[in-house]
């Protein structure tokens, strides 16, 4: 049940109608834009020109992170009062000590999104950001929903379970995501602050069932099991330097990508037999290495065998990686305060012959025997479309490469498949050509895959609606390509089976 306080702040939020389509009506789609790439000035603008109402104050002091008067929130807030506001860490006097003007405290938005229930908004309270602060974070920085939230949370997978985990909960955002499909959700940060904004989060949204816990990667869970386990970790290779900021946000206070390998071996002994974990992470190349056998080393380290998907989504050298974070923290590129800061991840990243960072997805599940999936697949480039998120596409994977490997190849071969309904052919022709150079089988949705295929597996696929066996495709094809059909189905079934779990083909 929410405290007086909070339920008078929801009441205030929801008649301001201080919603994402709310704001977006307020500045425009151009001012959005702006504000997403740190510019503010044009949503500002659209602030100044909005006159009365309770809307443009909320999004100046919240959103935009600039003082009001204080008679315009008192408008603003007619539950909740800027008293109550106050007390609850929301709003401070102004810098300048007007007493006539407030200013925020924190950074307070709406946040909507679509999983698998459907659509939903929230609104997220955490720190400032460098828009307000007009300058670098501080260390204790609580982040609020970005670009890696997002995408952890799209990836999330929505199977209802009995319990799950969020370690590393920040302002505790994967944590609400979980409490859709658990019953039941312990969320834990080493920040005391971050814990103290992810609880009012969950009050502020009515979201029961969370308890949060103080401590670092698994020591608050010590001797527990869960059916899911989701982390968004502090991973960012951060030097060991003076001078060198540590944000609790992103630094686990760890040497290179040791906080990634230490998850990833030891997630196993808080999941319960086919659970399932999941996290972003960075990975480093080191002289002549592949990051991904480093990867794979941590999760042969585990106690327990897992099964594991590891996706690459991108790399960046070391001097891009550098000043990637580096701006992250608000350190503004051209000043010697950042050119000293690229100065210190370079001397760490040659002395410990680093040459680039690798960065990613992470699905671990505890195996019930041999482990039967182990992929490790760089996809750098675009997604597909995915409106409820990818967690809904690699649920459905994980259940068709559940089937199929359970299955010998005669077994396999009775199923009758069907193609799916966003798989796409493409074939490339020479000009003046008969038969074609390329054959490529497109994924519109899940991943976006691209396959490549030769004129037997294409027509495998595009004779797959139901109506025959896989093995009564092959007979067929080798008949009418004059090949053995025992060669060809040995040729195609590994292929066939790669489409089932990716889902361009549909079990029956």
């Amino acid at each position: 049940m929410s405290s007086p306080a909070v339920a008078a702040l929801r009441s205030d939020l929801s008649a301001a109608g201080f919603t994402v389509d709310g704001l977006d009506a307020l500045w425009g789609a151009e001012a959005a834009a702006a504000l997403h790439r740190g510019q503010g000035v044009p949503a500002e603008r659209a602030v100044a020109r909005a006159g009365g109402g309770a809307l443009p104050p909320l999004a100046a002091l919240f959103v935009l992170g600039r003082p009001v008067a204080r008679e315009r929130a008192a408008e603003a807030l007619p539950a909740l009062g800027v008293d109550g506001a106050v007390a609850l860490g929301l709003l401070s006097e102004a810098a300048d000590g007007d007493a006539g003007t407030v200013a925020p405290a924190v950074d307070l938005r709406p946040y909507s999104f679509v999983d698998a229930l459907g659509p939903a908004e929230w609104w997220i309270v955490s720190d400032l950001g460098e828009l307000a602060l007009g300058g670098p974070l501080l260390e204790d920085h609580v982040l609020g929903v970005g670009g890696a939230s997002m995408t952890l949370s799209g990836l999330m997978l929505q199977r209802p379970v009995a319990t799950a985990l969020d370690l590393g909960t920040g302002c505790g955002i994967q944590a609400m995501h979980a409490s859709r499909h658990a019953r039941r959700v312990v969320a834990t940060d080493i920040s005391e602050r971050a814990l103290r904004l992810a609880a009012l989060n969950a009050e502020l949204n009515g979201i029961d069932g969370i308890e949060f816990r103080l401590g670092s990667l698994f020591e608050p869970v010590a001797g527990e099991r869960f059916d899911h386990i989701v982390s968004n970790p502090p991973f960012v290779i951060t030097p060991r330097a003076d001078g060198v900021p540590a944000y609790e946000y992103r630094d686990g206070g760890m040497v290179g990508d040791e906080l990634v390998a230490a998850f990833v071996s030891g997630c196993a002994e808080h999941l319960e037999p086919g659970g399932v974990a999941q996290l972003l992470g960075n990975w480093e190349y080191r002289g002549t290495g592949d990051a991904l056998d480093r990867v794979r080393s941590w999760v042969d380290a585990s106690a327990h065998p897992l099964d594991a998907w590891v996706i690459e989504r991108d790399t960046e050298d070391a001097a891009q990686y550098a000043e990637t974070w580096i701006r992250d923290g608000g350190t503004r590129q051209g000043t010697e305060a950042f050119d000293a800061l690229v100065s210190a991840w370079l001397d760490d990243f040659e002395a410990r012959g680093v040459r680039e960072v690798g960065f990613g997805y992470v699905l671990l599940r505890r195996a019930e025997g041999v482990p039967t999936l182990r992929r490790f697949e760089r996809m750098h480039g675009a997604l597909g479309a995915n409106e409820a998120g990818l967690g809904v596409h690699l649920g459905a994977c994980l259940a068709a490469h559940d089937v199929q490997a359970a299955l010998d190849d005669a077994a396999f071969g009775a199923l009758r498949l069907t193609v799916a309904g966003d798989v796409t052919e493409e074939r490339h022709l020479w000009p003046g050509a008969d038969a074609p150079t390329a054959i490529l089988l497109r994924q519109g949705g899940g991943f976006g895959r691209v396959i490549a295929a030769d004129t037997a597996l294409a027509a495998l696929v595009g004779a797959c609606d139901g109506e025959l066996s896989v093995a009564a495709i092959v007979a067929a094809l080798a008949q009418l390509l004059e090949v053995d059909e025992e060669a060809l189905r040995a040729d195609l079934l590994p292929a066939v089976r790669a489409l089932t779990t990716d889902t361009l083909l549909h079990l029956p």
